[in-house]
Parts: C-alpha cells; sequence; structure tokens
C-alpha cells in the first residue's frame, strides 16, 4: 500500500485507495504529508491548520495520533485532536493556540465549526479514513459541510476497506480525477488468517467460549457481539469463570474505554470484548485470536473484525461461533468472500438444537429403471417377429 499510494500523495493528486485491513494505510499517507509539511510550515508565524484526518471513532484518532508522533519525533510539528467525550473547550483552545494537523472526528469537529471555536479555511490537504464506515454511520452530511469549510486548493485522499457505491459518489462530487488504487479485494481471505467455525446450541455460547479459552490456553483474545447486552453479559460471566475481562461499548465513558484497550494491549486483562463501533481502529499489536460471538450484519463487517488479526504479516486466528440459525448467514460470507471454513463440535458441547433439513434429490434405483424398459423391448420385440411373420405368409 504505501509503495503505491505514497509517490501519488507527494505529487499532491487526489486519492481513493482501498486495501484489507492490516496493510499498512497510515502510514501510507502519514509519511507523504509529514514530507509536504516540512516544505509549507512557516515556523516563524503562528501555526494555522494545513492537515485534517478525519476517521470515523475515538480510538481510531488516538491510535493515528500516537502514530503522527512517533513518525515525527524529531520534527517540529504540532497535532491536536477532537473528539467526543471529553471537553471541547479544550480541545479548542488548543487548535486556536496553533497546530498543523486536526485529527477529529466528524460529530465534534462540527460542533467546533459551529460553535466559530476553530477555522479550517487554511487546511489543504484531507485525509478520508475509514471513508466506507463513516458514510455507512450517516456522516455523509457532515463530511459535505467539512470539506466545504476548507481551502478552495485542497488535495483529498479518500482511505477505505471497500469502494462502495456511497464512497463513490463522495468521491465524484469532491475529488478532481482521483487515481485509483486497489491493492486487493478487501473480501478476499487474508491469507495468514486460519479461519475456523465451532457449531453450537445458542444458550451455550458463553459457556463454550469460556471454555475454549481457558482450555486451550488463549492468551489475548478479541470478542465481538452485536450488542452492549451481550458484551456486559459475556464479560460478567468471563469474570466469573477466572478469565480476566473487559468489553467496551457506547455506553462506557471514554476513560472506561481507553483504560479498558490499555489493560488489554498490555496483558492485565486477557478477554475483551466489544461492538463493532467501539472496536473500529483498535490496532493491538501481535493478536492471534479475534471471536465473531455473533455473525455481523455484512461480509465487510465480518472483514473488519477479522483484521484486527493476521497484521504485519503475523499469524492470526478467527473463531467464530454459529448456532443453527446461522448457518446459512455464514455461507453467504463464506460465498462473498470465495473461502471455506471447516466447521467442528467441540466434545462436551454436542448440538441439542434442532439442525436445518438438508434437503436433497431423490435419485432412482437402477432396479426401478430396468423393470420400465425391459417390458418396452420385449414387446417392440414381439410385434416384430408377428409382423414379419405375416408378411412371409402373404408373400407365400
Amino acid at each position: 500500500m504505501q509503495k503505491k499510494t505514497i509517490p501519488v500523495i507527494l505529487t499532491g493528486k487526489d486519492i481513493i485507495a482501498s486495501a484489507k485491513s492490516g496493510t499498512g494505510k497510515t502510514a501510507a499517507f502519514l509519511l507523504p504529508i509529514i514530507e509536504k509539511l516540512k516544505d509549507e510550515i512557516d515556523y516563524s508565524k503562528i501555526r494555522v491548520p494545513r492537515v485534517l484526518i478525519i476517521v470515523p471513532t475515538r480510538e481510531l484518532v488516538k491510535q493515528i495520533s500516537q502514530n503522527l508522533k512517533d513518525y515525527s519525533k524529531y520534527l517540529d510539528i504540532k497535532q491536536s485532536v477532537a473528539f467526543g467525550g471529553v471537553n471541547n473547550k479544550t480541545q479548542a483552545q488548543k487548535i486556536q493556540n496553533g497546530t498543523d494537523i486536526i485529527i477529529a472526528t466528524p460529530g465534534r469537529l462540527i460542533d467546533h465549526i459551529q460553535n466559530n471555536a476553530i477555522n479550517i479555511s487554511s487546511v489543504n490537504h484531507i485525509v478520508l479514513d475509514e471513508a466506507d464506515t463513516m458514510l455507512d454511520m450517516g456522516f455523509l452530511k457532515e463530511i459535505e459541510i467539512i470539506l466545504s469549510q476548507t481551502s478552495a486548493y485542497k488535495q483529498i485522499m479518500m482511505f477505505s476497506a471497500t469502494i462502495s457505491q456511497n464512497v463513490k459518489k463522495l468521491a465524484k462530487a469532491y475529488l478532481n480525477n482521483p487515481t485509483i488504487i486497489e491493492l486487493t479485494d478487501v473480501r478476499q481471505r487474508v491469507n495468514i488468517i486460519e479461519h475456523t467455525a465451532y457449531k453450537v446450541d445458542s444458550f451455550k455460547k458463553i459457556e463454550m467460549l469460556s471454555y475454549l479459552i481457558g482450555s486451550k490456553n488463549y492468551e489475548k483474545v478479541l470478542v465481538f457481539v452485536n450488542t452492549k447486552k451481550a458484551a456486559d453479559e459475556i464479560t460478567q460471566h468471563f469474570n466469573l469463570d477466572g478469565l480476566k475481562t473487559l468489553c467496551i461499548h457506547g455506553d462506557i465513558k471514554q476513560s472506561g474505554r481507553n483504560k479498558a484497550i490499555k489493560q488489554f494491549k498490555s496483558g492485565e486483562i486477557r478477554v475483551l470484548v466489544a461492538t463493532d463501533i467501539a472496536a473500529r481502529g483498535i490496532d493491538i499489536e501481535n493478536l492471534e485470536y479475534v471471536v465473531n460471538f455473533e455473525l455481523p450484519q455484512s461480509t465487510d463487517d465480518f472483514t473488519h473484525r477479522v483484521g484486527r488479526t493476521g497484521r504485519a504479516n503475523k499469524k492470526g486466528n478467527a473463531i467464530t461461533l454459529i448456532c443453527a440459525k446461522e448457518y446459512k448467514e455464514l455461507e453467504n460470507i463464506e460465498k462473498d468472500l470465495m473461502i471455506t471454513i471447516k466447521r467442528e463440535v467441540l466434545e462436551g458441547f454436542e448440538l441439542t438444537e434442532k439442525q436445518p433439513r438438508i434437503f436433497k434429490p431423490k435419485k432412482k434405483k437402477l432396479t426401478q429403471k430396468k423393470k420400465v424398459e425391459k417390458p418396452t423391448k420385449k414387446a417392440s420385440s414381439k410385434k416384430t417377429t408377428k409382423r414379419d411373420a405375416n408378411r412371409s405368409f402373404r408373400r407365400k
């Protein structure tokens, strides 16, 4: 990804880049931006925002902010963040004091703009990271307002796991003859990820997953769920079983989410349970196991989830728990991704729920075919013989 995108970004062209998770998209836009800023910043004057990076979640803001600090460690580049859950006045004040790069979520940035707290008219480099996710979350109007407030002469870089119809529509409206880079089809399997699906009764999923993690001695496991309620239930059950677990979802304060992620990265807790939105942008080094406790709403979400493991060419394992009503959903995901996921039933958790019937066309037995064919041949033979005999008699 970096090899293909960095030269294009350095030329100043607009770009749409699509690639699967774990391919280095963040460095692909941060490194050339840093390089360009070195020549653009006027160090003798108060800093004004020149780069705007818009992302869907607070966690992703923090991740990119940390990456930027690492990459620009020996450079005089100032950055600011803007996201919900913390004091907006403090954020606005830091931007007003002078900054080169703003990393923000769409909602909080709009708040600052509408309150006249910040001015982004000087921004001439814009990154829309996880563009497909932001549009799916309903941020199209906010993004349009933000883009209208920036410099008329700007470079726009859109990074996305998929180039969806919404992404194409936004690009057509705001990008100028963009270069399109598709590293790979995001729906293809990340080769170094091993997929396994465990068939289990719906009411035994929590119990089985707890047993699986404990018996296999999995050290660091990220579990994805569809609802806040499921996240809370799993967390409570696992802690009672002796597995140190925390969860992150929309109802948990930002400080609590930050603490949970920090403890998970450091190994203080063994399991982190997360909803999809809360886990967007989470980057955990050496994460071996990702679990789909429930199947997500779409194949793209499935790809995002399993993409948390198997990053930077390291081994990864994606485990999916499926009950009878989810068999068809998993089959659809397999068709989209063109993969086959092996199914297993864990010993001690044999299935008791009613399984879907498998309909196969009935084949006729060989004896049945012969009964139909033999009489026909004999009848045909007898008629021919009688007809030939009559003809012979008449000739005589």
